[in-house]
């Protein structure tokens, strides 16, 4: 049990520290300038993205799709409903104070833009033919082409 969720735990760890460093640098780098506080947060959201991808390329590495799509999903919407939900506090805000409409924006650009990191992670594995079902498909021609073929006499 250990082995399977303490890899998902760690990568919505990893998520969420990004998310709240980046509400860290808002709150002491960007003061009031709505300006910045929007690039700030829009450079941590493609910094999740972007950690997706090795993520997703070492995962899908190691485990079959159907798995590395419900593990990185369940890691990457914990890491979300952390984000939105406990990540106000630490930027000094509450989760509801700009509205209903903020949470489910900043919900659906944190989970598509890690959706959109792991599939190129998971499309770069594929390219280099080293994900799992290419890797089983090497292993059975390499074991098919080294069997002897049986000689059929009439």
């Amino acid at each position: 049990m250990k082995e399977r969720w303490l890899p998902v735990g760690l990568v919505a760890g990893a998520l969420f520290l990004v998310n709240v460093v980046a509400r860290l640098v808002v709150r002491f780098a960007a003061g009031d300038d709505d300006d910045k506080q929007i690039t700030i947060g829009l450079w941590a959201l493609f910094a999740v993205g972007a950690v997706m991808v090795p993520i997703a390329f070492w995962h899908a590495r190691r485990h079959p799709m159907l798995r590395v799509v419900a593990d990185l999903g369940i890691a990457v919407v914990t890491a979300c409903v952390l984000a939105v939900l406990v990540g106000p506090f630490v930027s000094g805000a509450t989760p509801f104070g700009d509205g209903v409409g903020l949470v489910f924006r900043q919900f659906f650009y944190f989970v598509g833009l890690s959706a959109i990191g792991a599939v190129l992670g998971v499309l770069a594995l594929m390219t280099f033919g080293l994900d799992h079902r290419s890797q089983s498909w090497k292993r059975y021609i390499d074991r098919a082409g080294t069997k002897p073929r049986r000689v059929v006499r009439r």
